[in-house]
């Protein structure tokens, strides 16, 4: 365990007397937003890739098409 000492805006620090052991709902509150921010992070990595891939896949399908049709009556 660490020991931080940290400031709180006064309604926030009010709002946590209600709990008996705040170190613990710090902490979770902590991991909470750490595991958001990856999740999101990690979303906004897949739909990057996802659009990446599609533009390929597509210049793909296109000239999968065009090899396919070769040779058929327009």
């Amino acid at each position: 365990m660490k020991r931080l000492n940290i400031t709180l805006p006064e309604k926030v620090a009010e709002a946590i007397e209600v709990y008996q052991n705040k170190s613990k709902f710090i902490t979770e509150a902590i991991i909470e937003k750490i595991e958001k921010d990856k999740k999101e992070k990690l979303d906004s990595l897949l739909i990057e890739g996802y659009k990446n891939e599609y533009n390929s896949d597509k210049k793909i399908n296109q000239e999968w098409e065009n090899i396919t049709m070769e040779g058929w009556p327009d």
